[in-house]
């Protein structure tokens, strides 16, 4: 039986190692386990059901100019909840980017909540609150973590995602 084993083992071994080590110089093989946003790092099109739970707005007529952060977040997290209590903290910092909030919640009165709550309405620079309903952020970021905050500039173009909690400080040293 130790005859039989021994050559087995060794030999998935070797296909273990030949496998990854021609992962690692194949460069096909590499951008096939990029995420799709890594693939097409311009700002892509999805679309968000917004707090009155009739319109839809898509990213598409997001305009350019200014730097946009797409904020992924719950509003029962924890983590989310402490988060924007940092960045409202320290919101002049941030002044320059504009803020689209998505949430994969079924519950639109918790996110109407939540934005009435934080007082979102007065931060100009906040321009949707919404859910996206095709749980497009998912699939397309891949995240694991909220909150996420996904970064694009002026044009656009992907600048970062930030998986998890972040600051302003954060946001501000990304985009400049």
């Amino acid at each position: 039986m130790r005859k039989v084993l021994l050559p087995f083992i060794l030999l998935c071994l070797a296909f273990t190692g030949a496998g990854a080590q021609s992962s690692a110089n194949n460069p096909a093989q590499a951008a096939d386990s990029l995420r799709p946003y890594q693939k097409f790092p311009e700002l892509p099109a999805f679309n968000i059901l917004e707090m009155d739970s009739a319109t839809i707005f898509n990213t598409y007529n997001i305009p350019k100019g200014k730097v946009t952060a797409i904020v992924f977040f719950d509003p029962d997290c924890k983590h989310c909840k402490n988060t924007f209590k940092r960045l409202l903290a320290s919101w002049d910092s941030v002044k320059n980017i504009n803020f689209y909030l998505i949430t994969p919640t079924h519950s639109m009165t918790n996110l109407r909540n939540f934005y009435a709550g934080y007082h979102l309405a007065d931060y100009k620079n906040i321009k949707e609150a919404g859910r996206d309903y095709e749980f497009f952020f998912f699939s397309n970021y891949g995240t694991k973590f909220l909150p996420d905050v996904v970064l694009y500039d002026e044009h656009k173009k992907l600048i970062k995602l930030i998986e998890g909690e972040f600051t302003a400080t954060d946001l501000y040293n990304a985009t400049h």
